[in-house]
């Protein structure tokens, strides 16, 4: 399948007074037509500003210093703000983790969702209007004209994010970026919310970049996987290889904290340590410092490698196999 999404040396860099900060710093993966892929990690490994690098959606002191981003073939990386407005929302659609971000609390459903499409093509409001209904019945909106008519906070928080994934599909784009849509919402809206959007990315070809820190969530979502950690993607592969095989001591920490119930009334496991300050970030690999399988080879930086149909980030993967976290 071709790349919607060619994305290769990205680094975006935050310029204080107490330093640079290297929120992303060379991160490679693209995303094909009709592929979901699960962008995984810790809150401060970078995932969100790789999402806002990807949009134009930096602000000073951040910007992007290097690498390419590419959008069905075309260069968008640094790209003319007039040129990122015809994207937005339009070929390139975001939905963000809280939907009162996206929603204005003041105007109708219906006012805003017929906005979205009106801003991008010459089409009456009685088209947009109805666009907008059917949206919303494909995200499985029950009495779609009447939630239309409503105003946000006349919503619950699953039906909020509902509208904000309509929203985000109206235009069919071709690239929707989900900043961690389900993170505060209960586990049953959850897995309605995953399960309409992965239909909806099937249905019309639509590939998706789905950021959260729960790999339990992308693991019956995502055909991907790339795990990020302090602004690099340490681990990349198909989602089962990952979930069932992880290479990487970190992929494998995050997987071995995910409670279960083969584990029951045991004490969960914790990866020792903390993310590291992105300014005085550790010498060699950023992990090292919580590593259990360390080496000396650690206190360099490793390079990237294919293992086993995986791009991985590590001087010791063999090793880690057979190993339990």
């Amino acid at each position: 399948m071709s790349a919607v999404l060619d994305v290769s040396g990205l680094r975006t860099h935050f310029f204080t007074h107490a330093g640079v900060v290297k929120a992303v710093d060379g991160v490679d993966f693209s995303v094909a037509r009709g592929e979901i892929m699960g962008l995984v990690g810790e809150s401060g490994s970078g995932k969100s500003i790789t999402g806002f690098s990807i949009l134009g959606l930096i602000d000073q002191p951040g910007r992007i210093v290097d690498g390419s981003i590419r959008f069905n073939g075309d260069e968008i990386a640094n790209a003319p703000e007039d040129m990122l407005q015809r994207l937005r929302g339009n070929r390139i659609s975001m939905i963000f983790q809280d939907p009162m971000m996206t929603l204005n609390p003041v105007l109708r459903v219906d006012t805003q969702m017929m906005e979205a499409i009106r801003a991008h093509e010459k089409v009456d409001k009685k088209e947009a209007w109805a666009r907008s209904r059917d949206a919303l019945g494909l995200v499985g909106i029950p009495s779609p004209e009447e939630r239309l008519r409503a105003y946000p906070h006349q919503l619950s928080g699953g039906m909020r994010q509902r509208v904000a994934i309509a929203t985000a599909f109206l235009n069919k784009p071709d690239l929707i970026i989900a900043d961690e849509p389900t993170t505060a919402l209960d586990v049953t809206i959850q897995a309605q919310i995953i399960h309409e959007a992965q239909k909806l990315t099937k249905q019309t070809g639509t590939a998706m970049i789905w950021i959260t820190h729960d790999l339990a969530v992308v693991a019956g979502l995502a055909d991907r996987i790339s795990v990020m950690y302090a602004g690099r993607i340490v681990e990349q592969g198909g989602t089962d290889d990952v979930i069932d095989r992880p290479l990487h001591p970190y992929t494998r920490g995050l997987l071995g904290s995910v409670p279960g119930a083969n584990r029951r009334g045991g004490r969960l496991y914790q990866i020792e340590g903390m993310t590291p300050n992105m300014l005085a970030l550790p010498k060699g690999c950023a992990f090292g410092p919580r590593c259990t399988a360390r080496t000396e080879a650690c206190s360099q930086q490793p390079g990237v490698a294919d293992i086993s149909e995986r791009r991985l980030r590590c001087f010791n993967p063999q090793g880690l196999v057979e190993a339990d976290p």
